[in-house]
């Protein structure tokens, strides 16, 4: 039977765990559409079924291998809201990860991050997260930039930036590292080069493309997309 793939970075959903006045930590998840989609990626639509017993607390997740159907079992949680459909997708992505379906993300580090101004509510003149009738809220969220596994599946690359496009937590391998640090050295180069050739040529309008402020707040992906605006420029 075909082994499901690890998930990308846009397949994983950032939740905070615990907040705190002056921290807070998060953890990595999958939703339920993650799963269908790479059901029916892997073995196929026609090759998957879920059956759902014990009023929705449990979920049977069979695919058929050729020959026959196996199946795998879990049994899930009610969710704040929506109790009852939140205990069937609950029980539904805990038996695909008995199929092996995010099980990677088992291996996550700790991931916390501090507050910074940008993250408050504007008004608010702190360094600490906000405090709602006593609970610490705060109305930045994060995501999955970067993510990378090594040869047993754990994860050994991660970035999550905030939705600001800062950076919040980082583990990187040397080798990423320097694969990142590369890129973000050629795009500065490629910059540098293009003040040179044209004196019409303005970072600020350039960053403005993307808007962002500087460099610091591109994305990868955008620091790509520069590169090859860039060498057109210089072409």
């Amino acid at each position: 039977m075909k082994k499901f793939r690890n998930l990308r970075a846009d397949e994983i959903d950032v939740r905070i765990n615990q907040i705190a006045s002056n921290y807070c930590t998060m953890l990595l998840y999958k939703d339920a559409r993650c799963d269908m989609n790479i059901l029916d990626e892997t073995v196929g639509a026609l090759n998957w079924k879920r059956e759902h017993t014990r009023d929705n607390a449990n979920c049977v997740v069979s695919i058929y291998d050729g020959e026959k159907w196996v199946s795998k079992e879990d049994t899930g949680t009610e969710s704040f809201s929506e109790a009852e459909k939140g205990l069937a997708s609950d029980s539904f992505k805990r038996a695909c990860v008995n199929w092996g379906i995010g099980r990677e993300l088992y291996s996550s580090p700790n991931i916390i991050t501090f507050p910074r101004k940008d993250m408050i509510p504007k008004g608010k003149d702190s360094e600490f997260f906000e405090n709602d009738k006593g609970k610490y809220t705060t109305k930045t969220y994060f995501y999955v930039e970067v993510i990378d596994y090594d040869e047993n599946d754990n994860i050994k690359d991660l970035i999550i930036r905030d939705n600001k496009n800062n950076i919040r937590f980082s583990q990187l391998s040397k080798e990423k590292d320097k694969e990142l640090s590369k890129l973000m050295d050629t795009m500065k180069k490629m910059i540098i080069a293009n003040e040179e050739k044209d004196d019409t040529f303005d970072r600020e309008k350039f960053y403005k493309y993307f808007n962002v402020e500087s460099d610091a707040n591109l994305t990868y992906k955008q620091v790509e997309e520069a590169i090859t605006l860039l060498d057109k420029r210089l072409q």
